[in-house]
């Protein structure tokens, strides 16, 4: 169904209607969002606002993570 579908990382995905912290999770990101970075539209998402950010059919989002290595 392509009204609830929101762009992620690229990929098509059935999320509108969901949270961003939502998001984060289900992706399986370190809980807390330490080391996430998200941005929606091109625009930061503040970790603090993740829970009340609604995704929207159409959106793009690009979440990305810190990885350690050496």
């Amino acid at each position: 169904m392509t009204d609830e579908i929101v762009t992620v990382n690229g990929e098509a995905r059935p999320v509108a209607g969901r949270t961003v912290g939502w998001l984060v999770d289900d992706l399986g990101l370190s809980p807390g969002g330490r080391g996430v970075a998200v941005a929606l539209d091109g625009d930061v998402v503040r970790r603090d606002d993740w829970p009340s950010v609604v995704l929207r059919a159409g959106q793009r989002v690009e979440v990305l993570s810190a990885i350690q290595g050496g």
